[in-house]
C-alpha cells in the first residue's frame, strides 16, 4: 500500500499510482520474459533431443550399410570367367522355358496353407534330349533318388551309389569350369594340385555324411541338402536349391510352384538365371527358396566350393555380380563339410548397375 495512504493523507497522489502501475508493468514484463525464456529453453531441449535422435538414426543406418558386404570383385571376376566357361549351361527360351507368373505372398515357416499365385508350372518346357547328352547332367540325375527325404532317417549308401558318386565327380572334374576353380584354389593354397586329392576334398565337402538332426543317425550331406532337398520334422522343407530337381519333381507332380519372391522394383524375367521362389513339395511349403536356373551342376559346385574353402566362418555371405545379376552367395559349414549353399538374388538385368 502507498505510504501516503497509510499516514492518513487520504487517496494516494498520482505519483504513487504511477509508481504502482510501473511496478505492475515491470512484473508483467518480467513474467512475459520468463515465459519467453521458458519457451526458448524448451525449444532448445527439443532441438537437442531431435539432434540426438538424428545422430542415433545415422549410426543405425550406417550400421545397416556396414552389415551388408561389399561386392567381392575378385570372386566376381573369377565367377564371370567360369560363367563363360560353362558350355553346359542351358539357354533360356531355347533349351528351356519358364513362366514366373505372380508374386507369392507371405507364408510362415511350417504353414501348409498358401495362396497359389501361379496357375501353371514354373517350367513349361525343358530340352530333355540335350540334358541326356550332357554327362554331368545325366550323372547328377542318377544321384537324385539315392537319399532319404526326412532328416533323422539314416542314409545307407550302397556300393552302386558310391560308384555313381565317383562317376559324377569324375565328370565334374573334367569340365573347364571345375578345372578353373581347381587352379584358383591351388593358387590360394586351399587345395592340392594333385587331382586325386582334390577329388577327395570335393567328396568330403559335398558327400560326407553327418548328423543334421541332433541325436540321430548319419542322415544328411551337403549334396543331398542343396541338390535334392530334405524335410524336417514333417513340417518344413529345408535345402532344395537345384533347378533340375525342381523340374523333375514338378514334372512328377510332387512339387507345385506358388510364385516368385522379389521386390516391387526388381521383378524377375523369363531369362533370369537366378530366381527366388515359393513352392510346396510333398504337401509341405517352402516360404522362400532360391536356385540358379539353367546352370550346370559343375558351375554350382565350383562356385560354392570356392566360397566354402576361402572362408573359415560357420556362416559366410559373399556379394558378387555374375552376368547381369547381383546376388549373395550364402554358405554354411557343417564341420569340414557343407551344411547348405544357395544364391539369393538381389538384382537382375543389370539394375544394380543403373542404381549407381
Amino acid at each position: 500500500m502507498c505510504p501516503c495512504a497509510i499516514s492518513g493523507h487520504g487517496a494516494a497522489p498520482s505519483g504513487c499510482v504511477q509508481r504502482v502501475e510501473t511496478g505492475l508493468k515491470h512484473k508483467r514484463l518480467n513474467c512475459t520474459a520468463a515465459r519467453a525464456e521458458g519457451v526458448k529453453t524448451e525449444k532448445s531441449i527439443m532441438a537437442s533431443r531431435f539432434g540426438v535422435v538424428l545422430a542415433l538414426l545415422a549410426v543405425f543406418l550406417s550400421g545397416l550399410d556396414a552389415s551388408r558386404p561389399a561386392v567381392n570383385q575378385e570372386l566376381s571376376n573369377l565367377f564371370n570367367e567360369m560363367w563363360t566357361l560353362d558350355v553346359n549351361r542351358m539357354t533360356p527360351a531355347t533349351d528351356y522355358t519358364i513362366s514366373v507368373q505372380g508374386r507369392a505372398g507371405f507364408v510362415t515357416q511350417g504353414s501348409h496353407v498358401v495362396h497359389d499365385r501361379a496357375a501353371q508350372p514354373l517350367f513349361s518346357n525343358v530340352n530333355e534330349t540335350k540334358l541326356q547328352n550332357i554327362v554331368t547332367f545325366t550323372r547328377l540325375m542318377k544321384l537324385l533318388d539315392n537319399y532319404e527325404r526326412s532328416t533323422g532317417v539314416a542314409e545307407r549308401v550302397t556300393t552302386e551309389e558310391l560308384t555313381e558318386i565317383n562317376l559324377f565327380l569324375d565328370a565334374v572334374l573334367e569340365t573347364e569350369v571345375m578345372k578353373r576353380a581347381h587352379r584358383y584354389l591351388v593358387s590360394k593354397a586351399k587345395s592340392n594340385s594333385n587331382l586325386r586329392i582334390f577329388k577327395n576334398q570335393l567328396r568330403l565337402i559335398w558327400f560326407n555324411l553327418y548328423h543334421r538332426k541332433r541325436n540321430s543317425a548319419l542322415d544328411s550331406c551337403g549334396f543331398e541338402h542343396v541338390f535334392v532337398g530334405e524335410t524336417k520334422s514333417e513340417t518344413e522343407i529345408i535345402g532344395f536349391h537345384n533347378w533340375i530337381q525342381f523340374y523333375l519333381q514338378e514334372k512328377s507332380l510332387h512339387l507345385d510352384y506358388k510364385g516368385y519372391k522379389a521386390r516391387d522394383h526388381d521383378l524377375p524375367d523369363q531369362d533370369d538365371h537366378v530366381l527366388n521362389l515359393q513352392f510346396s513339395w510333398h504337401g509341405l511349403v517352402k516360404p522362400v527358396g532360391s536356385a540358379f536356373i539353367g546352370t550346370s551342376p559343375e558351375f554350382e559346385m565350383a562356385i560354392f566350393t570356392i566360397v566354402f574353402l576361402m572362408n573359415t566362418e560357420r556362416s559366410t555371405t559373399v556379394l558378387v555380380n555374375i552376368d547381369q545379376c547381383q546376388m549373395e552367395l550364402v554358405v554354411i559349414r557343417q564341420g569340414r563339410s557343407l551344411g547348405t549353399a544357395y544364391p539369393k538374388l538381389l538384382s537382375s538385368n543389370s539394375r544394380h548397375v543403373s542404381q549407381h
